[in-house]
């Protein structure tokens, strides 16, 4: 499923995550984007992907309770607005890295921002 392309704006390294029409409402998965793995997550019909880890302890965000706008890491609870990877609460401090997200003839991409 890791299908990669260069974007033509920049000539950034974008990866193809699937088709758009599989990932429903709430749908999230894990892909690579050069070495890094990226969370994707769609909720309320857009499409968000930021790092695969909490900024706390190191620990994927991939299966984190997903409200509000916001992923909670499973292991001691931080959580992180989907938009833009900002900290809300206690015990993470440190933003998650953001990456970008396109549809393309029914594909959803992923790639570096």
């Amino acid at each position: 499923m890791n299908e990669r392309a260069s974007s033509p704006q920049a000539g950034d390294l974008w990866v193809r995550v699937g088709p758009e029409a599989e990932f429903a409402e709430g749908h999230q998965c894990a892909v690579d984007v050069e070495g890094i793995s990226v969370l994707v997550v769609r909720y309320e019909g857009q499409f968000y992907a930021l790092r695969n880890n909490c900024t706390h302890k190191d620990y994927p965000l991939l299966g984190g309770e997903v409200s509000l706008g916001r992923i909670t890491c499973e292991k001691h609870g931080a959580k992180f607005e989907l938009a833009t990877g900002k900290p809300r609460t206690l015990p993470a401090v440190k933003p998650v890295r953001l990456y970008r997200t396109r549809v393309e003839d029914g594909d959803l991409w992923v790639g570096p921002l």
